[in-house]
């Protein structure tokens, strides 16, 4: 199932399941969760009844068959995101996709709010400042909100997460200045794990080839050193290479056809094979020959679609469900 396939399928239900049911089962999501299937429920404004019992099919769940679905959807999705989110995140997650309400505060917020809103908001900061907000978002909003600057600003803001070894509260509260505010004055917090490696090599895996290259060599100009251990932290496409074949056969589940062929027209030989030899014959065959009698595909196209795949291997390996480096195919003795 693709991600766009996904958020539709969970839109329908969301609207199948009436504002109570929908708001406990949003009460267990992310912002970025929450802000897609939002954006697809205000989407639609009819939807087929058959399309209607094939994802209540698919999800084994009982609907009344003359339950009408898309009518007066704002007020419904206003009311559902109220109950499940409580009015400040609600209201700031509606401005975007209904437009009205009122403000959320602090950096919670700007989990709710669209990434160019974010970059609008901070770009003016000192880059330590947006590094230190940065920080705490989802890596891939971080990412967007980065695609957004100018390249200049971009590169030394990742530096500066890079170079992040924290934050103190003091430094936390100072932000309330730019983003009203985040702490109530906690003067016992310790200080938090923030930024580092591991962050900046997180945020540059969800940006393109071309920026991808320009921060690096930016990186590299500034401490090849630290250059070199972002770069062992970051995991590529060819990478994948290295999980175990239970790793792959689960990865290739959730990956359309379509888009592995276009991954694939930039991948090795190596990884090619690895691919077809955690599938049956004749999808690898079938697989093969799609590849061959495929087009010449853009650059852009094949990193994009690599990237696509990355996320759910990441997402995976977060889960538990595939181990990365290779780790699964380690005997014990």
């Amino acid at each position: 199932m693709s991600e766009a396939n996904g958020v539709t399928k969970g839109a329908i239900l969301m609207l199948a399941l009436g504002e109570e049911g929908a708001a406990q089962v949003m009460k267990y999501l992310g912002p970025r969760e929450v802000q897609k299937l939002g954006e697809a429920m205000t989407a639609m404004k009819s939807i087929p009844q058959v399309e209607v019992e094939t994802v209540l099919d698919e999800f084994n769940t009982v609907i009344d068959q003359n339950y009408s679905l898309g009518t007066d959807s704002d007020e419904y999705i206003r009311s559902v995101l109220t109950k499940a989110l409580g009015d400040d995140k609600a209201n700031s997650l509606l401005n975007r996709i209904l437009g009205g309400g009122g403000d959320a505060s602090g950096i919670e917020s700007l989990k709710w709010m669209d990434s160019e809103s974010v970059a609008e908001l901070v770009h003016n900061e000192h880059p330590q400042t947006i590094a230190t907000i940065l920080v705490h978002l989802e890596r891939d909003q971080a990412c967007e909100i980065l695609n957004h600057f100018t390249e200049r600003l971009r590169n030394d803001v990742l530096l500066r997460i890079a170079t992040l070894s924290g934050v103190q509260p003091a430094a936390l509260r100072e932000l309330n200045d730019v983003l009203t505010k985040l702490l109530s004055g906690n003067d016992v917090l310790k200080k938090q794990a923030m930024g580092g490696i591991r962050a900046a090599a997180d945020i540059l895996n969800f940006m393109s080839g071309e920026q991808e290259q320009s921060a690096m060599e930016y990186l590299k100009n500034y401490d090849p050193e630290m250059a070199q251990k972002i770069m062992d932290e970051m995991f590529v496409f060819e990478d994948i290479i290295d999980i175990d074949d239970r790793g792959v056969q689960l990865l290739l589940r959730e990956v359309q056809s379509d888009q592995l062929i276009i991954a694939l027209k930039g991948a090795s030989e190596a990884m090619r094979e690895k691919v077809f030899k955690n599938m049956s014959q004749r999808a690898a065959e079938m697989m093969r020959e799609d590849l061959e009698s495929k087009g010449p595909v853009r650059l852009s196209e094949v990193e994009a679609q690599q990237k696509e795949i990355l996320a759910i291997v990441r997402r995976l390996a977060d889960e538990g469900q595939i181990v990365l480096g290779g780790g699964g195919d380690e005997k014990f003795v």
